[in-house]
């Protein structure tokens, strides 16, 4: 068993948890700003766009980073079958019945600010026909990152299997490598693949993420694999930090410009900021979280449960607040405060006190069952207490 399986990484449950949270005030100022979005608040709010633009750089790409370090330590040393079972369990399941029964009343939504929609009851059987959104009202919506992570899980798992259980030697990687070569990489299929394939999130022809999230998917693994990796990243946080400032100084420049048409060796140059970009920030992410955020606290481990649930509700709720609140004669801000809160506290009361004492609804949202103790069963001797605890058998 190799080091970095017998410590509790809590810096990676901190930020799976910041992550997903983030994803609440991403997706409620989607309601406001001018990209294409469900529903559009009458006011569109400009301010509210290069904050966005910036999380917009690392936010999904440290997610999937996040989710490769959870696949190395979800994968033990099971073999393929239990691990596949477990992602169609923890990850299919949740995404069908999210399919079914929480995206639908977001696009219903939608239908009805366009007025193709009146009442639910009417709108829902449309979903069965599985006429593919935007054309029909078949949708995953914010869960394409469940269709992607196991697609990923599984396709990978060949690789996967090699790579957990070889042994490899990270003690010649140097720390400006660890920089420079992901950042390269990430700028190559940016330049070859972004033009080509802009984001779709429908999995099919999703080429330039593909290549994004697959490479940082991949890196998460192997940053747990190889401990020595670990301490590298924590040791160049600060030349990471200076470097993701920088290039986002420079990035931000072109958005300064966002008339003039990009092409050529201009469109590349800006490929490459770009990629540079988001890796300097995930790197300077992981150093300052495996630096400070390492440490147990009481409601870390519950938070950590929630968020799986907290994630795929989050947007079905912000979509119906929004709704109701689009006529609604209040400031940006105004609007903006009240629906981030009202998701997080409506998300904790269904996730807290519904969807995790119920067996019968946590597995749809990807939880383990709770098992129930049998206060009847006999106490265990001495020897079968030292086999529950050591594993071993005398």
């Amino acid at each position: 068993m190799e080091k970095s399986d017998k410590i509790r990484r809590y810096e990676f449950d901190w930020l799976r948890v910041l992550a997903f949270s983030l994803l609440i005030f991403y997706h409620t100022g989607m309601f406001f700003v001018s990209w294409e979005w469900h529903v559009k608040n009458p006011e569109i709010s400009e301010a509210l766009e290069r904050p966005m633009l910036f999380m917009n750089q690392w936010r999904m790409s440290l997610i999937f980073l996040v989710s490769g370090v959870g696949v190395y330590f979800a994968m033990g040393y099971r073999s393929a079958g239990t691990f596949a079972k477990d992602r169609l369990k923890r990850i299919f399941v949740p995404l069908l019945v999210g399919m079914l029964l929480i995206v639908p009343p977001q696009v219903y939504f939608e239908r009805v600010v366009q007025g193709t929609a009146s009442d639910y009851l009417s709108f829902y059987p449309s979903v069965f026909a599985l006429e593919p959104y935007p054309e029909g009202n078949f949708s995953w919506h914010h869960l394409w990152y469940l269709a992607y992570i196991f697609c990923y899980s599984l396709l990978l798992l060949p690789l996967l299997m090699y790579l957990r259980r070889t042994s490899i030697n990270g003690a010649s990687i140097k720390g400006w490598m660890l920089l420079a070569l992901p950042a390269i990489w990430l700028s190559i299929g940016g330049i070859l693949l972004n033009q080509r394939f802009p984001a779709t999130n429908a999995l099919i022809d999703d080429w330039a993420n593909h290549f994004l999230y697959i490479s940082v998917f991949l890196i998460g693994f192997m940053l747990m694999k190889l401990p020595q990796l670990q301490d590298k990243v924590r040791r160049l946080r600060w030349h990471s930090l200076s470097m993701a400032i920088t290039t986002v100084t420079i990035l931000y420049t072109f958005y300064w410009f966002e008339d003039v048409d990009l092409n050529g060796a201009a469109l590349d140059v800006y490929y490459v900021i770009r990629q540079s970009n988001r890796w300097f920030w995930l790197m300077a992410i992981l150093g300052f979280a495996m630096q400070h955020l390492n440490r147990k606290h009481k409601y870390l481990a519950q938070a950590n449960e929630m968020v799986y649930p907290f994630y795929i509700l989050h947007q079905t709720v912000i979509v119906a607040l929004a709704f109701y609140l689009l006529e609604a004669d209040w400031s940006v801000g105004a609007k903006f405060t009240f629906i981030s809160l009202s998701t997080f506290i409506l998300c904790f009361l269904l996730v807290r006190y519904v969807v995790m004492p119920l067996n019968w609804l946590r597995v749809p949202f990807g939880l383990k069952p709770v098992q129930k103790r049998n206060v009847a069963a006999p106490k265990a001797t001495a020897p079968e207490m030292m086999v529950a605890v050591t594993g071993k058998q005398s």
